[in-house]
């Protein structure tokens, strides 16, 4: 079922979307002793929410929600970053510079679901070199609820990762410049933020249903 975890990711299931356990079992042709373990590990990341007497929902996290995890995102992935650039072979460099193709090809295409997918991709990438058996996990699990978050409130088209930051991000992994990898993340982050309408707004007073309707 790991195509259903890429379908939330991508914003191909939209936040709030309810996921029924028999049109499942019907989908993948399994019972529901393995369907529900799959949702309780996708419910476990943050990607599924569980409403009672309403079942299974894809996840749609609140602004005050989607700020935390960005903060969490940046005290855990520029020291990721910085190591992944210690660690980092040829090969995982050659790994993250096809990464980057692939995200270039889904940008020029307008495939904003692609692009989404393959934005958080390239972190957990990062995150998988580091290869820190705790941050590793975390950071997969914050990119993945990033994804749903970047889908709901985005107010830039550029909010998905630029392939310019990332370009820059494997150059220095390359180099095997921690301090440098830190510093693009640390901003890479913040510029991903400035993008998304976080702000709470206070609900309006309604007004008196005479003025609503100009009397």
């Amino acid at each position: 079922m790991e195509n259903l975890k890429e379908a939330i990711i991508s914003h191909r299931l939209t936040p709030g979307t309810r996921l029924a356990e028999d049109e499942l079992c019907k989908i993948y042709g399994l019972s529901r002793t393995v369907i529900r373990p799959a949702l309780r590990a996708l419910t476990h990341e943050g990607l599924l929410t569980h409403l009672p007497n309403r079942g299974v929902h894809v996840s749609k996290p609140t602004k005050r929600e989607a700020r935390d995890v960005f903060e969490a995102r940046s005290l855990v992935e520029p020291y990721i970053a910085s190591l992944a650039s210690e660690k980092a072979t040829g090969e995982d460099v050659s790994k993250l510079s096809r990464h980057l193709l692939k995200e270039s090809k889904a940008l020029e295409a307008d495939n904003n679901s692609e692009a989404i997918s393959l934005s958080a991709g390239f972190h957990i990438k990062i995150a998988r070199i580091a290869n820190h058996s705790v941050l590793t996990h975390t950071v997969e699990e914050l990119v993945s609820r990033s994804s749903l978050i970047i889908s709901l409130y985005w107010q830039r088209q550029d909010t998905m990762c630029e392939c310019n930051a990332h370009e820059a991000l494997v150059q220095a992994i390359a180099s095997h410049d921690g301090e440098r990898a830190r510093e693009l993340m640390e901003e890479h982050l913040d510029d991903l933020v400035s993008g998304l309408d976080l702000n709470e707004r206070p609900d309006r007073n309604p007004l008196p249903l005479h003025e609503t309707l100009g009397f």
